[in-house]
């Protein structure tokens, strides 16, 4: 879990002491998630596991590096973060003399990775982590993009979500300078998305009122939710995000070269398997070559990462571009 704080969210060259990490990420969720839950009346300890556990099986650089070991690992059974997280917990962290994993309940493994049957769906309180993962994405992504330069805030102004919250901030706050304003509508934008998903998630399960997790299960669509409205809203944000940030030339490159590095490596130890951990080389002759190596390449933070492509691999106009700079 501690390794997290050193695997970026959205990978940002030159990013600085202040970008969002998988750590801090998770943090956020698990609190909106606890949030949510309590205002639902459901589990808020489940829902709250359930969000700490999400993120282990996240390999370092960001979701680009996840696609990259998904196409690696093809012919080997794939890979996903989720899923990884999952093999984490059950079977990779070794805290107990006489078993592998966490020793977590059925409950928390299931919202970690759901893997419902058809007509099932997932706990509430893995639809309410679900939900909060969202909100996080769109504010927290949405306010790195401004932090980080690589957004213009006049851009936004064209989109209905910003323009809500901006011009109720400008009501009640009458005073405010641009900068201030601008660092005050990601929290706001938080609060009203879940307020949304609140109203909505309310009415639903007055509607279907389940008597237990398994009829919940059973009524096989997500109950907790946002709007209709506000789903609309949330997609054109999130695909604006996706044009101007995420897609960001800069971005690009950067995400390009972590691939870069993670092919660079799952290829040198397919020639040096003895080079992998030990933990991960003990399971080589039962899983094969290419799960322990995408186990141990999985579990590296950034800067391992990075350490690990210079001793073996690398070139250092490679590695340069995805050292963060000081703030």
């Amino acid at each position: 879990f501690r390794a997290l704080e050193y695997k970026t969210q959205v990978p940002l060259s030159a990013s600085g002491d202040h970008v969002r990490t998988r750590l801090t990420h998770t943090i956020e969720v698990a609190s909106l998630a606890r949030s949510l839950a309590r205002s639902l009346g459901l589990n808020e300890d489940l829902a709250e596991a359930i969000a700490l556990g999400r993120d282990l099986g996240h390999p370092p650089f960001g979701h680009p590096v996840e696609h990259t070991l998904d196409r690696l690992m093809r012919g080997a059974g794939g890979f996903g973060r989720r899923l990884q997280s999952l093999r984490v917990v059950e079977t990779l962290e070794v805290k107990y003399p006489d078993f592998n994993g966490l020793n977590l309940t059925r409950e928390v493994r299931q919202g970690i990775h759901p893997g419902t049957s058809a007509g099932t769906s997932p706990s509430l309180e893995s639809q309410a982590v679900d939900l909060a993962d969202e909100v996080a994405h769109c504010c927290h992504d949405l306010e790195d993009a401004l932090e980080s330069g690589l957004l213009d805030p006049g851009a936004l102004r064209g989109i209905e979500l910003w323009k809500e919250t901006e011009s109720g901030i400008r009501r009640n706050y009458t005073r405010l300078n641009p900068e201030r304003t601008r660092r005050f509508v990601s929290r706001c934008l938080a609060d009203h998305l879940v307020e949304d998903a609140v109203r909505q998630s309310i009415a639903s399960l007055e509607e279907f009122h389940p008597a237990s997790a398994a009829e919940a299960g059973a009524i096989g669509q997500t109950l907790v939710t946002f709007t209709p409205l506000m789903d609309k809203k949330i997609r054109n944000l999130r695909d604006f995000l996706g044009k101007n940030f995420y897609r960001h030339p800069d971005i690009c490159e950067v995400n390009q070269r972590a691939s870069q590095v993670l092919q660079g490596l799952f290829e040198f130890y397919h020639l040096h398997p003895h080079l992998i951990a030990e933990r991960a080389v003990l399971r080589i002759k039962k899983e094969g070559v290419s799960r322990a190596i995408c186990d141990y390449l999985s579990g590296l933070t950034d800067r391992t990462a990075m350490q690990q492509y210079a001793r073996h691999v690398g070139t250092d106009s490679l590695l340069r571009e995805l050292t963060p700079q000081a703030a």
